[in-house]
């Protein structure tokens, strides 16, 4: 399921908030990136538990949801570059005089219209949620659903036993050809999709390391939504993974409730002593084009989120427009992401790194000068 996808299917406040919450994990909704629960993340010298970490994530590489999501192409918002400009100064508390002055158009009245126009636009989209949530309900009689409403559900069953009668219906209904072939589709119950799970890591042999690239080819043969399959495998403990993805393997899981929640606890332990062990690194990159010779440079806190901006190239959502426009005309391969210098910290009390990285940049920006036909800054007019 690729990153948008993962949008569109999160709830409003997941969307708000820029990211979700899985069982191991929170994942940004805007780039794809994950951060482990149970770990602490540090972060110029202060420790950061998991979902703290997933905002500095979005302050750092996305500024915020609202700026990302501004700056989406056109057919993924519905709104012309004039209306997220308005949008942008609306956000940042403009005033409709302010607003005229910044864009040089019409009057302040003119303004006052254009967000009367977006207001409707706003009642119009609430309209047309509404009727697609209607739509996917189907034709249930209201009275039916308001009965079924007020009726309290029962607890969804754990686990079902391996070779039951139940086991077996479960297998025929979403493996017609037998467990050994395709599913059909992933279940929705919880129930449904552990008896799945299990049965897809029998193909796994479980003294054997895999790459992400033959776990994918495996599980694309079972389903072609191999990752939220490769997702559940990991999430129930009937696959496990190196932090950076580059191993996999069988757990032998059983139905020992206890023996998988001391694998989780111990694996909780190991990555922490891992992020204790591995430091951040803060530095100046480049994103160079190799055909033409032009560069960005920037700057983050935490080199190893570089990936973020391809993510934000590739979904057309990367802040420079001139950048964004070479890449979906050349693809990625026509550019390339280049660590130019690494922040070295110093032993002081009164270091700001953040403030030592912004000079940093500024030396490399000036050695560059990748302005006009050498990059994709904006000279400054004095």
């Amino acid at each position: 399921m690729s990153v948008m996808e993962q949008f569109w299917s999160a709830s409003l406040e997941e969307a708000k908030q820029g990211y979700v919450e899985r069982p191991h994990t929170y994942m940004c909704l805007l780039c794809g990136a994950e951060v482990e629960k149970g770990i602490v993340y540090p972060v110029d010298g202060v420790l950061l538990e998991a979902s703290r970490y997933m905002r500095y994530h979005i302050e750092q590489e996305h500024e915020s949801v609202f700026a990302h999501l501004s700056g989406l192409d056109k057919r993924l918002t519905g709104l012309s570059d004039h209306q997220a400009s308005l949008l942008r100064l609306f956000f940042a508390g403009k005033t409709d005089a302010e607003v005229q002055a910044e864009l040089d158009i019409g009057s302040a009245s003119t303004i006052r219209n254009h967000r009367f126009a977006l207001k409707e636009k706003e009642r119009q989209a609430k309209v047309f949620l509404t009727l697609m949530e209607l739509l996917r309900e189907g034709d249930k009689n209201s009275s039916f659903a308001s009965a079924d409403k007020a009726r309290p559900r029962k607890p969804e069953a754990a686990e079902v036993e391996a070779g039951s009668a139940e086991y077996e219906a479960i297998l025929q209904k979403y493996f017609p050809q037998g467990p050994s072939d395709a599913l059909v589709r992933i279940p929705r119950k919880h129930k449904h999709r552990l008896v799945i799970c299990r049965e897809v890591a029998k193909r796994f042999a479980p003294d054997k390391m895999y790459t992400e690239r033959e776990v994918n080819d495996m599980l694309e043969a079972v389903c072609t939504d191999y990752v939220t399959l490769r997702r559940y495998l990991i999430d129930y403990g009937f696959l496990d993974r190196k932090a950076d993805g580059s191993a996999y393997w069988r757990t032998g899981k059983d139905n020992n409730e206890e023996e998988r929640e001391e694998r989780s606890v111990n694996r909780k332990q190991e990555l922490k002593q891992m992020y204790k062990e591995v430091k951040s690194e803060a530095g100046v990159y480049q994103i160079r084009n190799k055909v033409n010779g032009k560069v960005l440079v920037a700057s983050s806190l935490n080199l190893k989120t570089i990936n973020g901006k391809k993510f934000m190239l590739q979904h057309g959502s990367h802040p420079n427009r001139e950048l964004q426009k070479e890449w979906n005309e050349l693809g990625a391969d026509a550019f390339a992401f280049e660590v130019l210098e690494v922040l070295k910290p110093k032993d002081d009390p009164y270091f700001d790194a953040k403030d030592a990285l912004e000079k940093l940049e500024e030396k490399w920006i000036e050695k560059l000068a990748p302005y006009n036909e050498r990059g994709y800054h904006q000279e400054k007019r004095m």
